[in-house]
C-alpha cells in the first residue's frame, strides 16, 4: 500500500467516525462504539475499492453483495454509502428522525443494503444462500458479510459455517469484528474477565468447519488490503474468514473497550470529551455548532 493511499484511508475513517458522532448526538440514538470498531474495515471495502459496486445502479447484477450482518452498525455504513453517492449525504442530518430513510438498524430499503438485519444472526445464513445461487448459476460476484462477534454465539450462525464449508463456497468473503465486547460480556479478552461466550479458538472453529482463516488487525488498512489482496482468485475452494481484531469503540477514550457504552449516546461532558479525541472544536448538531468544551 502507498503511503498516500494510507493517509487519504485513514483521513476518510477519521471523517466517518465525526459523522457517526454528529449523527447519533443529534438523534440521540445510535450504536457508535459498535461503529467505531468497524470503521476501517468499511472504509477499506468501499473507498478502498476492494469490492465491486455501482452507486448509480445500486442492484447492479455484477456488484458483489455487502452483508451488513450486525446490523446495529448501520449508523458506521451510511456515511460510507452517502459519501460512494448511493443516496444524498443530506438523508445522513436525519438519521432516525421522523419519516428518515435511515434508521437505527440496517434495512434493506436503504440504497446499498441488502437485507435487513436488526436481529442478529441471520447475516451469514442469508449470505450462504446468496453466495449458493451466485455458485450454481456460476456468477462472478463475492458475498462479503461483516459479522460482530456476539452474534456468533446464535447458532444459526454455525449452522450456515456448516454448510458454507461442506459445500465449498469459495465465493463467501466473511469477517468477524473481533472488538470482544458484545453487551451479553466480553469474550476472550485478556485484559477483562471473560463473563461472556467463550469463542476462542476461534480460528480453529472455523477451519473446523472448512474455512480457510486469516487474522489481521482490523484497525490497519495495509493488514486489511494483503487480507483482501487475492479474493477474487485463491488458491484454497474454502469459504475465507477473516477475523479482524479490532476496539469497540475505537478513537474514544471514555468508550473504547467498554461495552456499558455498546447503547449508550454521549451527551455533556462525554460529548465534549468524544470531540477532543477526534480533534472536533464544535460539533453541528440540529442546526447549531455545539463547542466541545466541558461543561457545555
Amino acid at each position: 500500500m502507498q503511503p498516500e493511499q494510507r493517509k487519504a484511508l485513514e483521513s476518510k475513517a477519521h471523517w466517518v467516525r465525526c459523522k457517526v458522532l454528529e449523527m447519533a448526538a443529534h438523534a440521540k440514538s445510535g450504536h457508535i462504539s459498535s461503529a467505531f470498531s468497524q470503521t476501517e474495515l468499511l472504509v477499506a471495502l468501499y473507498h478502498g475499492r476492494l469490492m465491486n459496486f455501482d452507486p448509480k445502479n445500486p442492484r447492479w447484477e455484477k456488484r458483489d453483495r455487502f452483508i451488513l450482518s450486525k446490523g446495529q452498525g448501520g449508523i458506521g455504513l451510511y456515511p460510507v454509502l452517502a459519501d460512494q453517492g448511493f443516496f444524498p449525504s443530506s438523508e445522513l442530518d436525519n438519521f432516525a428522525g421522523r419519516d428518515s430513510l435511515l434508521g437505527v438498524h440496517a434495512e434493506h430499503h436503504v440504497p446499498g443494503m441488502e437485507i435487513l438485519s436488526g436481529s442478529l444472526g441471520h447475516g451469514l445464513p442469508v449470505a450462504t444462500g446468496i453466495a449458493q445461487i451466485g455458485l450454481v448459476k456460476k456468477q462472478p460476484w463475492l458475498v462479503i458479510c461483516l459479522l460482530g462477534d456476539g452474534e456468533l454465539a446464535e447458532g444459526s450462525n454455525w449452522e450456515a459455517a456448516l454448510y458454507a464449508g461442506s459445500k465449498s463456497l469459495s465465493n463467501l468473503v466473511c469477517i468477524v469484528d473481533r472488538n470482544g465486547g458484545g453487551v451479553i460480556g466480553y469474550s476472550d479478552r485478556v485484559e477483562f474477565p471473560c463473563d461472556g461466550p467463550r469463542m476462542n479458538p476461534l480460528d480453529k472453529k472455523f477451519e473446523a468447519f472448512g474455512f480457510e482463516v486469516r487474522t489481521i488487525n482490523g484497525h490497519d488498512f495495509g493488514e486489511i488490503f494483503t487480507a483482501f489482496g487475492d479474493i477474487r482468485h485463491r488458491q484454497h475452494k474454502k469459504p475465507l474468514m477473516i477475523i479482524a481484531n479490532t476496539h469497540k469503540g475505537k478513537g474514544a477514550s471514555i468508550m473504547e473497550d467498554k461495552r456499558l457504552w455498546h447503547y449508550r449516546v454521549p451527551a455533556g461532558n462525554d460529548l465534549a470529551v468524544t470531540c477532543q479525541d477526534l480533534g472536533l472544536k464544535s460539533l453541528p448538531i440540529g442546526g447549531k455548532r455545539v463547542k466541545a468544551e466541558q461543561g457545555e
